[in-house]
């Protein structure tokens, strides 16, 4: 079982940022402009100057363990592991699509640990070319290195499914009872270029149901919630409506109280944490608007791994484990008296 999420600098240092910005930014999937002249804007001005900047955003969000969204990943692997070994040995490993610990790392674990069969989940909701389709970018590419390929399985996406949305309102609804309730509930996602949907990539579409359902899922009335796409960057059109426009928008109507979930992060990071919980609260503050309650992101929530683990076991539905360990062991050492290597 190899989950995998997005990834995270090292450390909250310039230099650390910069070697994760320069293999986030080269993958063809995130940025699909042509390839010399993204290298050129890159290389000789991206990477000047935003490592500082990002450093110091990071800094604000890192705690004594490290990332959070590392801290929260590897709570949900480790979690997910003791409840996958109910059905037998399940071998679990935690992966980062950039920085580490990588694909290539994590896959190497998987088949040293006996593994013939490998379930990709990413831990996208929603699908997107920019996010899904470089997990399985690298995940082919790294079993390509094999003689021997296992078979392999990839869930593409979640965002509708039954539990995902229950899961979701559960902690809308925890957050209302614990700090009570504001007068709109935004829903925001992560952005992406406009060019995407155009050329097929159904992102937008799949953020659009799930907002739907979880605002049917709290029943909220159409003027309750609202939808937004946050962290754009450069001059392109991206999905819109824009977060930090809504926000300052709900600023000038002068909203005493104005909660946000982001639907589409399965663990806080840099994106909820510094932009929403930071950032868009100051705009919404500036704006003429009272105060903006963050409500976090499912992380390591028992019914967030509940659902997860059910998830996995139903795309492992016809896989047979073996669970005999000693025929196992009998079979691997007449391997290696046949000549295979050990």
């Amino acid at each position: 079982m190899l989950v995998v999420n997005l990834g995270t600098p090292e450390d909250p240092s310039p230099g650390a940022v910069r070697r994760f910005l320069r293999e986030f930014l080269s993958d063809p999937r995130v940025v699909e402009y042509p390839r010399l002249i993204w290298w050129l804007i890159l290389n000789l001005v991206i990477l000047t100057i935003r490592p500082s900047r990002s450093a110091e955003a990071y800094r604000k969000i890192w705690t004594e363990e490290g990332s959070p969204l590392m801290i929260h990943s590897r709570a949900i692997a480790s979690e997910l592991k003791k409840r996958l070994q109910t059905n037998g040995p399940i071998q679990v490993e935690l992966a980062m699509t950039y920085g580490e610990p990588s694909v290539a790392n994590a896959i190497e674990k998987l088949l040293a640990a006996g593994a013939r069969r490998i379930l990709t989940l990413p831990l996208y909701p929603q699908y997107s070319g920019t996010t899904t389709a470089a997990v399985f970018d690298r995940v082919v590419r790294e079993l390509g290195q094999y003689r021997w390929v296992p078979e392999s399985r990839f869930i593409n996406n979640y965002h509708d499914a039954p539990g995902y949305i229950d899961a979701l309102a559960a902690s809308v609804r925890e957050s209302w009872n614990k700090h009570g309730r504001g007068d709109k509930l935004l829903m925001s996602f992560h952005g992406v270029p406009k060019s995407t949907l155009l050329k097929g990539d159904p992102y937008f579409c799949h953020c659009q149901k799930t907002a739907r359902l979880l605002a049917d899922a709290l029943g909220l009335a159409d003027a309750e919630w609202a939808i937004s796409f946050q962290s754009r960057v450069g001059r392109e059109e991206w999905l819109t409506p824009y977060t930090e426009a809504t926000v300052k928008g709900f600023g000038h109507e002068g909203l005493a109280r104005l909660d946000v979930v982001c639907p589409g992060f399965s663990t806080d990071c840099l994106e909820t944490l510094e932009e929403i919980a930071m950032q868009n609260a100051e705009f919404f503050h500036e704006a003429g608007g009272g105060s903006l309650h963050y409500i976090p992101s499912l992380n390591a929530r028992d019914d967030h791994v509940d659902f997860l683990a059910a998830l996995i076991e139903q795309h492992h539905s016809g896989w047979s484990i073996d669970n005999d360990s000693a025929a196992l062991q009998a079979s691997s050492e007449r391997a290696v008296a046949m000549g295979a290597r050990s």
